[in-house]
């Protein structure tokens, strides 16, 4: 399947109910999702940089090598792909609008830009260039000739910004207007907040689940009218969860309970 299908496929999802997409790290977590049956999938930078052996959200890692990984993903299986693009890969506009042009490339079917600059004094991009990055990430796709679903994304919460809700919701509305055509602010986690916010903004929400909203369900978040429910680097913080579990355990006790757990083999 080309990345046009793939891009059709992804952007009907967003047009009714609720799905969710899980996050791969490599071509082997990506398979094992797609034979357990999940529509779509999508890269996560974090899981991608800690499985490189480098830290997330800042950014330093070029973006040709987080491309190449993450069209390694995206080709390993027939299902749509989103790409956690990160900030763009850069402030300026162009910057953005040449990492949409490599995604499409590389096979993904959409992809989220970021607002956060990675700069503790200033974390967030000033609203006009953060919207004329989105305009340009839009002009890119509208140039492609491809479908690419396009997520614009506030890091209000995550920045520790006063008044994320509120700002959040400006931010995503200027986005919806410059042509994003999903919306995003990780971090956001009362299901309250969560269907106030599906009603304040002007295009589909994707919302993460994680850490501190655990509690929420799918249906939950369908009744909230959310669309999309992603879960960022959270299986990769699972399995190698395990992994320092088992290397703690022969490295302290010279034992091997951890190989007492039921394996399974990939579904692929």
């Amino acid at each position: 399947m080309d990345v046009r299908d793939k891009a059709e496929r992804f952007a009907a999802l967003h047009r009714e109910g609720t799905f969710v997409m899980p996050n791969a790290w490599d071509r082997g977590s990506a398979r094992i999702l797609e034979a357990v049956g999940f529509d779509a999938i999508a890269t996560t930078s974090a899981g991608t940089n800690y499985a490189n052996g480098t830290t997330d959200w800042d950014y330093h890692v070029p973006r040709e090598d987080m491309i190449r990984d993450f069209g390694l993903i995206a080709r390993a299986v027939d299902l749509p792909c989103n790409g956690d693009l990160e900030n763009g890969y850069g402030a300026e506009p162009e910057a953005v609008a040449e990492t949409i042009r490599q995604a499409i490339a590389a096979g993904m079917a959409g992809g989220g830009i970021e607002d956060h600059t990675a700069d503790r004094a200033a974390p967030l991009y000033e609203l006009s260039l953060a919207v004329d990055r989105i305009t340009a990430a839009r002009e890119a796709i509208d140039s492609s000739g491809v479908p690419f679903v396009l997520t614009g994304r506030a890091e209000c919460y995550l920045a520790g910004v006063d008044g994320p809700f509120d700002e959040s919701v400006r931010r995503l509305n200027a986005y919806a207007a410059a042509g994003a055509d999903v919306l995003y602010a990780p971090g956001v986690r009362d299901i309250d907040e969560i269907a106030a916010m599906v009603r304040a903004v002007d295009r589909p929400l994707n919302v993460l689940v994680g850490g501190r909203n655990t509690s929420l369900t799918v249906d939950a978040l369908a009744e909230a009218g959310v669309r999309r429910i992603s879960i960022g680097g959270a299986l990769f913080l699972a399995c190698y969860g395990l992994l320092e579990e088992a290397a703690t355990e022969m490295a302290g006790q010279g034992t091997f309970g951890w190989t007492s757990r039921p394996f399974v083999r990939p579904a692929f």
